[in-house]
C-alpha cells in the first residue's frame, strides 16, 4: 500500500508526574531522518525513541516532540528527613514553651525543605514514554496511509490518461507513413520517369526506420503497468517509482524526437503533462 511521507499524529499518555504527549510530524526527505525535540530529564531515552520510530518508517523527516506537563501536586512529594528534623525541633521547643499553639499543616508544609520534587521511576517514565510514542507513530501511519492512498489514486488517474493517449497513438502511427508516401509521390509526379523506383522505396524504408515508434509504445505500456504493480506492493515503493518515473519521461522525449506529424508531437506533450503530474506525487511517497 502507497504511504505518504507528510502526516500529523499526537498522543498523550497521564503519568504520576503529569500529562506526558508526543507530537509527530513528517515530510518529505531522502532518507529517514529523525529529529527529537524532548526535556532533559527524559534525554537519557532519547536512542529507545529513535529505534522505535525507525523501526515503524523507512523514509522522510520526522520532528518528534516530547513534552511532559507536571502538574504541581503530582511533582512533589514530602521529604521525610525534613520532617523528622521539623518534628524534633517543634518537641524541644514545645520542652521549653509547653503553651505554645499547635502548628498547623499547611504551615508545616510551607516550612523550607519539607516538599521536594518527586523522584521519577527510571523504569516507570521509559514505559510511559514508549507508550506514547508507539500511540503517535500508529497515528502517525494511519495518516500517511490515507494520503497515500489518495496519492496512489491520482496517479493511477495520470496513468489511464497516459495509456489513452497510447492507444490513440497506436492508431494513427500508420497512417503517418500512408500519408508520407503519398506527399512524397505527389513531389516527384513530375520527374517520376527520371527516378529510379528503388529509390523511392529506399526513402520510404528510412523514413519509417526513423519514426517508427512500436518499441515505444510497448515500454510505455510496459511502464504503466509496472507503476501499477508497484502502487499495490505493500513495502515503500518511493523510488521504485521515482526511477519509474524518469523511464516513462525518457520514452515520451524519444517519442517527441521521432516526430513527423503534430498528433504525435501532441502526444509527446500530453505524456510529459502526466509523468510531471505523477513525479509530483512521487516525490511525497515514503
Amino acid at each position: 500500500m502507497t504511504h505518504s511521507m507528510t502526516a500529523y499524529a499526537q498522543a498523550v499518555v497521564d503519568t504520576d508526574l503529569g500529562e506526558l504527549s508526543c507530537e509527530l510530524r513528517s515530510v518529505n526527505h531522502r532518507y529517514l531522518e529523525v529529529a527529537p525535540r524532548m526535556p532533559e530529564e527524559l534525554r537519557v531515552y532519547e536512542g529507545d525513541l529513535r529505534e522505535a520510530i525507525s523501526a515503524k518508517l523507512s523514509r522522510g523527516r520526522v520532528d518528534c516532540f516530547i513534552r511532559l506537563k507536571e502538574s504541581q501536586s503530582a511533582s512533589l512529594e514530602p521529604n521525610p528527613e525534613a520532617a523528622a528534623n521539623l518534628q524534633a525541633l517543634l518537641d524541644a521547643v514545645r520542652v521549653d514553651v509547653p503553651s505554645m499553639q499547635a502548628i498547623q499543616a499547611i504551615d508545616v508544609l510551607r516550612w523550607p525543605g519539607i516538599l521536594q520534587a518527586k523522584k521519577i521511576d527510571p523504569a516507570l517514565m521509559k514505559q510511559h514514554l514508549m507508550s506514547v510514542v508507539n500511540q503517535a507513530v500508529e497515528g502517525l501511519l494511519e495518516s500517511r496511509a490515507t494520503e497515500g492512498g489518495k496519492m496512489a489514486e491520482l496517479i493511477q488517474q495520470r496513468l489511464d490518461g497516459i495509456r489513452q493517449v497510447v492507444t490513440d497513438v497506436a492508431a494513427f502511427v500508420p497512417e503517418i507513413a500512408v500519408n508520407y508516401r503519398a506527399r512524397l509521390d505527389e513531389k516527384m509526379a513530375d520527374i517520376r520517369d527520371q527516378l529510379d523506383p528503388s529509390r523511392l522505396e529506399q526513402e520510404m524504408v528510412m523514413f519509417l526506420q526513423k519514426t517508427d515508434v512500436a518499441e515505444e509504445l510497448d515500454r510505455l505500456v510496459v511502464h504503466i503497468d509496472e507503476v501499477s504493480a508497484v502502487l499495490n506492493k505493500p513495502e515503500p515503493a518511493g523510488r521504485r517509482l521515482d526511477f519509474l518515473m524518469q523511464e516513462l519521461n525518457r520514452e515520451a522525449n524519444t517519442l517527441g524526437s521521432k516526430s513527423q506529424d503534430p498528433r504525435l508531437t501532441k502526444a509527446s506533450v500530453d505524456l510529459k503533462v502526466f509523468i510531471e503530474q505523477m513525479r509530483e506525487q512521487v516525490q511525497n511517497i515514503e
